[in-house]
């Protein structure tokens, strides 16, 4: 079994491949810091199981496992996170991700929710299970929805970097797209959401769990 792990902490990596390659003998056959590169990889070395950081710079965790199992619906994605929130839980479920493991406990936990990947089946940390019960039982409540969920892969991509402080040629050259092409997703992004300043848009992609103010 072949394992991608995706963090944008060095040291958390390096924790991960020890643990996985000196007790659980799993080949760990690449390293990402980030989501994009964490796509790169899985399209080279076609890993069984990644371990996915929820919150990354450049391209967030769910957004990652989107794009992956567009590609390769058949690896299964372990996400990694210190988050408890629904709406993060939730997004990178629905993303495709069959566990979520909190990073506090997750060396406790990991091997459950390898084992589980490796036969197919779900695993919860025991504290989200809680969560995810709570949000199934109040979706028929839910408030007005989250313009979030309206947008698409590549919008919330430029959502993000935006967030992240990145000019509209920085966008343009990590979408793999022209700089006019990229202003006007970006102008288009902030009409859908009816949102008229970067510094709102900011605020928005921090409050959905889209990037973090730590990046």
């Amino acid at each position: 079994m072949k394992v991608l792990i995706a963090d944008d902490h060095g040291i958390v990596r390096q924790g991960l491949a020890s643990l996985i390659d000196k007790q659980l003998n799993i080949e760990v056959v690449g390293e990402a810091k980030d989501g994009r590169e964490a796509l790169n990889l899985a399209r080279e070395l076609s890993p069984d199981i990644i371990i996915m950081d929820v919150s990354m710079p450049n391209l967030n965790g769910a957004d990652a496992t989107r794009l992956i199992l567009s590609e390769n619906p058949d690896i299964r994605v372990i996400a990694l996170s210190m988050h408890t929130e629904k709406r993060i839980v939730r997004d990178i479920i629905q993303a495709g991700a069959i566990a979520y493991v909190l990073k506090s406990y997750m060396f406790d936990e990991l091997t459950k929710a390898l084992e589980a990947a490796a036969a197919g089946e779900f695993y919860l940390s025991p504290r989200i299970t809680g969560v995810v019960l709570e949000d199934y039982l109040s979706q028929g409540q839910r408030e007005k929805k989250s313009g979030l969920v309206e947008l698409t892969v590549r919008e919330r991509q430029v959502l993000q970097l935006t967030a992240e402080g990145k000019t509209v040629k920085q966008i343009a050259r990590q979408l793999h797209v022209s700089p006019k092409t990229a202003d006007a997703a970006r102008r288009k992004l902030m009409n859908k959401l009816d949102i008229s300043s970067i510094a709102e848009l900011t605020k928005y992609a921090i409050r959905e769990g889209i990037t973090s103010a730590d990046f």
